[in-house]
């Protein structure tokens, strides 16, 4: 980056950010605070990406993301702008984290207390008590390690991978996360309950790394929060803290080429055809993406169209967000429906990439905490079921409706009885929708699977290998999908875009 030079006739350094997700908010923030002059470019109407929110017959619903980790991640953000996040954002701390409900109906309570952890995995196989302490200060010490030393290192030499390398052996991380359950506790109910993790990132957890074992420590020291409002409070707020430093967030802006000159990223053109000069490029859009539909092949050497359609992608996702016209008090914040199988399921999922007849299902219930998000006297709710993506060849068109009326069916059966007759307002996001709203290669929800050789140096770099002063933030960089990861690969950031001080 030596020798970067003003835009023409611009007595600030510019930056364009690509996509409004959390990344790019994230990024924005950052090089505002270092003098940067910002414009974030979304191709939606509002900001947020997956984030974005909906409003509909009175009811609000996230879009995406509910589970707000590492809170201080966020904070950071605010107290850089001179602010702080609980002025904008109240963020309430969430107990239990989960409730699973199995599906022979036993159910468990998944909390941040240890002690209560002990008694729940009690009750449910004593025998695995003492694994299980195992496995939790094996997850907190991949946490150190896997989050808090490498999650903001970037990785953009072999170097800095081999660097880690020994660290990985150490802990096992060759292994999948399930492997490594399975070797601390034997009950199949709690193998589930301790491995489903790499799924809230798109990762399948019979493949995904054991380095993402790090969650459940991550959980239990941060706290599992909702941002009251819905997690569009934390969009909005990062937006308003963009424009409380005189930057700016375009909607409507669907960019359709990085401009290069010279082998470096100069600016954008967007899809009507304006060219923003820009000094730096930092995307926020699907890394694949990014490189495919953005990036002309000629300026890829690394990011080539055979390269990325050989990668892996990680599943898509069949959501569902409804309200109801009565209240389900008895039904927790966030609860896991899990189905008869797993394994199987997983595998028809990932690699047979079928629809299967049974299914398990994230159900998200904000009204159980904030009434706000729903009309009085209803609940409003948000379930999820992993599904493959569009490589599948599955038609949603066809599909999403009888999807829905499996899900409602199922959900009904298990913790929304009369589920059916009392349904006020209904929406449905499938793969059809990541893939043309979000601009998601294959509608996968995540970007890249998270699996060992499309993990740190093997996933797209934050700064990119092909082009110079061209940057990636978000779910399909380093280091990987979730909130604390694509905000921590906006803070990679700060290590490699200069100071606008040393910019000539």
């Amino acid at each position: 980056m030596d020798g970067l030079t003003y835009s023409t006739g611009r007595t600030r350094p510019h930056a364009v950010v690509i996509g409004s997700g959390f990344g790019g908010l994230a990024a924005a923030v950052r090089l505002g605070a270092r003098g940067w002059r910002v414009t974030v470019l979304e191709r939606l109407d509002q900001p947020g990406g997956r984030a974005r929110t909906f409003r509909q017959d009175g009811f609000t619903f996230d879009a995406g993301p509910t589970i707000v980790t590492a809170p201080y991640l966020f904070e950071e953000l605010w107290e850089m702008c001179g602010k702080k996040l609980s002025d904008d954002v109240e963020l309430r701390p969430i107990t239990p984290f989960y409730r699973a409900r199995f599906d022979d109906g036993t159910q468990f309570e998944y909390t941040g207390d240890p002690a209560q952890m002990r008694a729940e995995v009690a009750k449910l196989s004593p025998g695995d008590v003492a694994g299980y302490e195992r496995f939790m200060l094996a997850s907190q010490e991949i946490c150190r390690i896997g989050f808090e030393q490498l999650g903001t290192t970037p990785f953009n030499s072999l170097a800095d991978m081999a660097r880690t390398v020994p660290d990985l052996l150490r802990l096992g991380c060759w292994r999948s996360v399930y492997s490594m359950v399975a070797r601390h506790v034997q009950d199949d109910r709690l193998r589930t309950l301790l491995s489903f993790h790499p799924l809230l990132i798109g990762g399948n957890p019979f493949a995904a790394s054991a380095v993402y074992a790090l969650i459940a420590y991550l959980e239990r020291h941060w706290g599992v929060h909702y941002a009251m409002g819905g997690t569009g409070s934390l969009v909005r707020g990062l937006a308003k803290l963009i424009e409380g430093q005189g930057n700016t967030l375009r909607y409507h802006a669907d960019v359709q080429e990085i401009l290069v000159r010279d082998g470096a990223a100069c600016g954008v053109r967007l899809a009507d055809g304006q060219q923003i000069e820009a000094d730096i490029v930092v995307s926020n859009a699907d890394s694949a993406a990014t490189y495919r539909r953005m990036l002309p092949a000629g300026h890829r050497r690394r990011w080539t169209n055979n390269k990325l359609a050989k990668s892996r992608y990680s599943m898509s996702l069949f959501v569902w967000y409804f309200g109801t016209r009565r209240r389900y008090p008895e039904v927790a914040h966030h609860m896991l429906v899990l189905g008869p199988r797993y394994r199987e399921l997983v595998r028809d999922v990932f690699t047979r990439k079928i629809l299967a007849d049974d299914m398990s299902l994230y159900l998200h219930h904000p009204s159980a905490t904030d009434p706000s998000v729903a009309p009085e006297g209803c609940d409003a709710f948000y379930v999820l079921s992993p599904v493959p993506h569009l490589g599948s060849g599955t038609d949603w068109t066809v599909e999403a409706e009888r999807y829905r009326q499996k899900v409602e069916k199922r959900l009904g059966e298990t913790v929304l009885p009369g589920l059916r007759d009392c349904i006020a307002t209904s929406r449905m996001l499938t793969p059809l929708e990541f893939h043309t709203d979000l601009a998601s290669e294959h509608g996968a929800a995540f970007g890249l699977e998270p699996i060992l050789l499309q993990s740190a140096w093997f996933r797209p770099h934050n700064r990119s290998e092909d082009v110079e002063r061209l940057y990636l933030v978000g779910a399909g960089t380093h280091p990987g999908a979730g909130l604390p990861g694509v905000l921590s690969s906006a803070r990679i950031l700060d290590q490699m875009v200069p100071d606008v001080a040393s910019v000539v």
